[in-house]
């Protein structure tokens, strides 16, 4: 993604919830090759065992599980595996939402068919008019990104339907034991729970991301949509996404009239980096300790929203939600 409008803090929010990858030392490669060679394995294994099944949210899993396999076969990539969740009788908006990066070179993100979907069960859903508004960008059609705009302000909630994936991608991680090639292994984790949770974390940031930066310079460029924008926001710092609620803030830190409103939203935002921040360095640990392991596939599999998981994983560690007096991001303090 690209740097623009002041927008570097939902990029570096993006960064800290991929999770951070430690150089490894010298010498290492081919331990870090079977590993890797090992989890392949092991999510190759998972797909076939849950392909078997035909409910929605095993086969969501399954889908999830393909999409980064190299080359898997065709009955059992995230294509077909995706196709079967949407047809399942229990799909929700949640396996549409997923279905948005089903395509190809041949037709353009995202996918019509999921997005029609959600159009028509998730009318009242920002993120779905969010991702219109993306596409709206991306295809030059200020009108119907502003309409996309409208609609979004006019909904009463955010959902990216990340907890429905993490769900799903814990329950499927569940369904064999890992490899005992994985333990122990230069960059894995030395225990059950925390090579499921390499797995399930990992995995889980390759979700659909709908118009962030599209929205923000519109609402920037635009004076004109002013309020539309700033009821977005009052949706947004709600939302079930931390890069969601981040744009929230920053809409109405930078577009709000009242100063109050203005520091409130500068402040949420500094304790929304550090609430990411150390959720982050959570998921770190959980590679090498099972408890933290534990904890966070099954506050995952309960399901709710990435926001809420964040929140509860913290209080479980006894950690504030708000950031300390003085605490700056570690990009900052190393400046």
């Amino acid at each position: 993604m690209r740097r623009s409008i002041a927008f570097v803090l939902c990029l570096g929010l993006s960064t800290v919830l991929v999770g951070g990858v430690r150089a490894a030392p010298p010498g290492h490669g081919r331990e870090q090759a079977s590993s890797s060679s090992a989890m392949i394995r092991f999510q190759r294994d998972l797909v076939n065992v849950l392909a078997l099944r035909s409910e929605a949210e095993p086969l969501l899993g399954a889908a999830l599980l393909a999409r980064t396999l190299p080359d898997p076969p065709d009955y059992v990539n995230f294509h077909a595996l995706i196709q079967r969740a949407a047809k399942a009788p229990d799909a929700g908006p949640g396996i549409a939402w997923a279905q948005l990066v089903d395509c190809d070179a041949k037709a353009a993100c995202p996918n019509a068919e999921a997005l029609a979907t959600l159009k028509k069960k998730a009318a009242d859903n920002a993120a779905v008019w969010l991702m219109v508004l993306g596409q709206a960008a991306r295809d030059g059609d200020k009108d119907a990104a502003r309409e996309a705009l409208a609609k979004a302000a006019k909904a009463t909630r955010y959902d990216d339907y990340a907890g429905i994936s993490l769900a799903a991608l814990a329950k499927a991680a569940a369904a064999l034991p890992p490899p005992t090639d994985l333990y122990g292994k230069q960059g894995a984790a030395n225990s059950a729970a925390g090579i499921r949770a390499l797995l399930v974390f990992g995995l889980s940031q390759f979700q659909p991301l709908p118009g962030f930066q599209a929205t923000a310079r519109l609402c920037k460029d635009d004076k004109s949509l002013q309020q539309p924008c700033l009821e977005l926001a009052k949706t947004l710092a709600w939302a079930s996404s931390p890069l969601a609620r981040s744009l929230g803030l920053h809409l109405e830190q930078t577009l709000s009239d009242d100063a109050d409103t203005r520091l409130q939203a500068r402040a949420a935002r500094h304790d929304l980096v550090w609430q990411v921040h150390n959720f982050g360095e959570l998921t770190l640990a959980s590679q090498h300790h099972p408890d933290v392991a534990k904890m966070l596939l099954d506050l995952a599999r309960n399901g709710g929203t990435r926001m809420s998981l964040i929140l509860a994983a913290l209080r479980a560690e006894h950690l504030p939600v708000d950031a300390p007096a003085g605490w700056e991001p570690p990009h900052k303090q190393r400046r």
